[in-house]
């Protein structure tokens, strides 16, 4: 082993870990800029059209966070009171600490799904639209495409098709989670607005697989965003000249797409060099399960190898764009004689 691959430290701890690039730093420098809260900035203006009109939506808004894009699209479609439906391990529930009942008064139901795979069964039978005065009524089914905590997962375009249907029939709101959208599109080779048409609103990110420091966009149809852009200033997140950051996104949006290809596969080549469960990695997200997730994070840690330990048995790989060959080889060699320990 060089003492070069000895010293390197790895980061698979997500994908929200990467620095912007040389090119990407250039174009934030240059950015025209105004205020935003005054709907003065054209940068911002020109992502949130682009995002929009990628996604085959009338408008956007751009965020700080992907869980405010989320949390803003959720308040759009459940009530105080009223209920959201997800699977039990979608990020809306997991990993947004309880903001949609903090800030929104929306109260949750989830249903098991193995690696947050949709079933439509599955969702009809934890809805209860209409349901009377004396039990909590479902608004609102939340997607998430990919799936981060069911290891990158690309949700089958005909079970959210048949997810859809189940909720139009009831006359529940969609919202997609489509923080990852960018990689189910690049695995998938579905284009971007065929993985967001159907639902009411759809929220993405450009700080993960694309690579900008910050931001998230929430696009819907005009009147909604026009309701989220009051939200997003009552929730304290209005942004002044933010089209320095907005020139990251539209950098990202035009270089970081197709390249996401690359984090796929060195993905899918460590989960075979580890021993990952076959046909699981999907898109740039390893899972593991081992003995003691947090003893081998420690232990990998201690070699320059920074993996996510999410639950007892639960061990989390993120490749993305700071990440090359060398780096998951080296992450490889780091791990393999952990796990089999």
């Amino acid at each position: 082993m060089s003492s070069l691959a000895a010293t390197m430290v790895v980061d698979l701890r997500s994908d929200t870990v990467t620095r912007p690039s040389p090119g990407m730093r250039q174009a934030m420098a240059e950015a025209e800029v105004g205020d935003d809260v005054y709907g003065d900035d054209p940068t911002v203006n020109e992502l949130e059209a682009e995002v929009a009109r990628r996604l085959g939506f009338g408008a956007g808004l751009f965020v700080p966070s992907g869980s405010l894009s989320n949390q803003l699209g959720l308040r759009l479609l459940v009530k105080p009171g009223q209920e959201l439906v997800c699977d039990h391990t979608a990020h809306v529930v997991r990993a947004e600490l309880g903001a949609a009942a903090v800030f929104a008064g929306i109260t949750t139901r989830t249903w098991q799904a193995r690696r947050g795979l949709l079933d439509a069964d599955d969702v009809a039978s934890a809805i209860t639209p209409n349901a009377g005065p004396y039990l909590v009524s479902t608004a609102a089914i939340a997607v998430e495409n990919t799936h981060n905590f069911g290891g990158g997962t690309v949700q089958p375009l005909a079970a959210v098709r048949a997810v859809q249907d189940l909720g139009r029939r009831h006359g529940l709101g969609l919202h997609l989670d489509g923080a990852r959208l960018w990689n189910a599109h690049v695995a998938s080779g579905v284009e971007l607005d065929q993985l967001a048409a159907g639902f009411d609103t759809v929220s993405v990110c450009l700080s993960k697989g694309l690579g900008a420091p910050i931001g998230s966009v929430l696009v819907s149809d005009e009147e909604r965003i026009a309701e989220a852009r009051v939200w997003r200033k009552r929730y304290g997140a209005g942004m002044r000249q933010v089209g320095i950051l907005a020139a990251a996104g539209l950098f990202a949006l035009e270089h970081n797409v197709k390249r996401l290809a690359d984090d796929h596969a060195r993905a899918a080549w460590i989960a075979e060099r580890l021993g990952a469960e076959p046909d699981t990695t999907d898109t740039n997200i390893v899972v593991l399960t081992v003995g003691d997730a947090a003893s081998v994070a420690a232990a990998a840690r201690e070699q320059g190898v920074l993996v996510s330990a999410l639950g007892p048995t639960f061990l989390r790989l993120v490749t993305h764009l700071d990440v090359d060959d060398a780096a998951v080889e080296r992450a490889a060699e780091v791990l393999a004689p952990l796990l089999r320990r």
